[in-house]
């Protein structure tokens, strides 16, 4: 009997090859897809807290007026499980009275594996006399 030739020991490696970078393709596919997530909802949370912020400064409104629209927004930008904890609050900014907006929400996370954690961001405005 002769020995296998170069084309008889590389039979079946395509199979081998091709499972090894599909796997490396779809790994790096759902790490990008997981921050392009994260990214999109971080986004939209400072975008809410901003407006929310805005909403409470005006002269006719009050602090929890703009928390409560803040709420509203993120619940119908997002999911309502993402408006669980808003706060605001009227505080001083080098001398000026500011309407700031906070919001803690959790990290948005593609199947079992990513990050754990919560994502917290603010919006501010400056509040108008009445």
């Amino acid at each position: 009997m002769s020995p296998p030739s170069a084309a008889e020991r590389d039979r079946g490696s395509a199979v081998v090859d091709f499972v090894l970078i599909g796997a490396l393709t779809t790994v790096l596919f759902a790490g990008v897809l997981q921050l392009t997530l994260t990214l999109h909802v971080r986004s939209t949370l400072i975008d809410c807290a901003a407006e929310g912020a805005r909403y409470g400064a005006l002269a006719d409104r009050t602090v929890e007026q703009g928390a409560q629209r803040t709420r509203d927004l993120i619940a119908m930008t997002l999911a309502p499980r993402f408006a669980q904890q808003v706060t605001a609050e009227s505080t001083v900014v080098d001398g000026l009275d500011v309407v700031r907006v906070e919001v803690t929400a959790p990290l948005p996370v593609v199947g079992l594996l990513g990050p754990a954690g919560t994502l917290a961001v603010d919006g501010h405005a400056l509040a108008e006399e009445p």
